[in-house]
Order: structure tokens, then sequence, then C-alpha cells
């Protein structure tokens, strides 16, 4: 198993655990709210989160082959939890970008660093209110 495999596992089972609630309440963090494509399970994800206009950008530094990148694919959209907004997204689309214009040159250079140029883009979409 990688190391980038290795450390994002353990951010799922322990660090995003412990630091995850506390980070989505942080400007430019949030919690994607998102249900499993096999068990339907319900999950909450700690992110990053960069805005470019109407779209939403999250950076893949474990590569869109992540679970939790796989279950939005799958379900054609999530829930991103910032701050006390609700923000109901669909239309993902991963994509390959060298200098991703969203996201700030000092962490685009980080991400650079360790080859991560890999993007998760959502658009908010509205949500039939019920009867």
């Amino acid at each position: 198993m990688s190391i980038q495999r290795r450390l994002a596992r353990f951010n799922r089972v322990f660090a995003n655990r412990v630091v995850g609630p506390a980070l989505a309440r942080l400007p430019g963090f949030g919690s994607l709210h998102h249900v499993g494509r096999v068990s339907g399970r319900s999950y909450r994800t700690p992110v990053k989160v960069f805005r470019q206009a109407d779209t939403y950008v999250f950076s893949l530094p474990y590569g869109s082959d992540s679970d939790w990148v796989k279950n939005v694919l799958a379900a054609k959209g999530c829930v991103l939890v910032t701050g006390r907004r609700r923000i109901h997204l669909g239309d993902p689309q991963v994509y390959v970008a060298e200098e991703e214009t969203a996201i700030p040159a000092p962490i685009r250079a980080i991400l650079n660093r360790v080859k991560a140029h890999e993007y998760l883009a959502l658009k908010p979409v509205k949500v039939p209110s019920s009867p």
C-alpha cells in the first residue's frame, strides 16, 4: 500500500472523526454529506472548499478513486455543510488540471508538490420542496 493510500486510510479512520467536526466550521472548509453507493449508509467527509463563480471545487489529493468521490459520482451529487449553510450540489465532474485557478497560489503550490492534479467540481442544484 502506498504512503498516499495509508495516509488516506489514517485520515478516514482516525483524523476525520476527531478533527472533522471542528474543521467543518472553519472558513473555507466544510463537510460533504454523501451516501455509500453499496451500503446506503450516510457519510460525512471534511473537505477544503474552493469557489469559482457558481461552482464548488474540491482538490483530490488522494485521487478520484477515493470512496467519497465514487459515492458522490454514483449519487450524482451530495450536500455541502459549511458554517450553518446546507448547499445541495449536483452535476459532479472530475477533471485533471496542472494549474487550477480557483485555488489560491500557496495551496496550489502544495498540491503541485504532492502531484495532486485531480479536482471535483459541483454546482448548486435546486431541491424540490416537500408538500
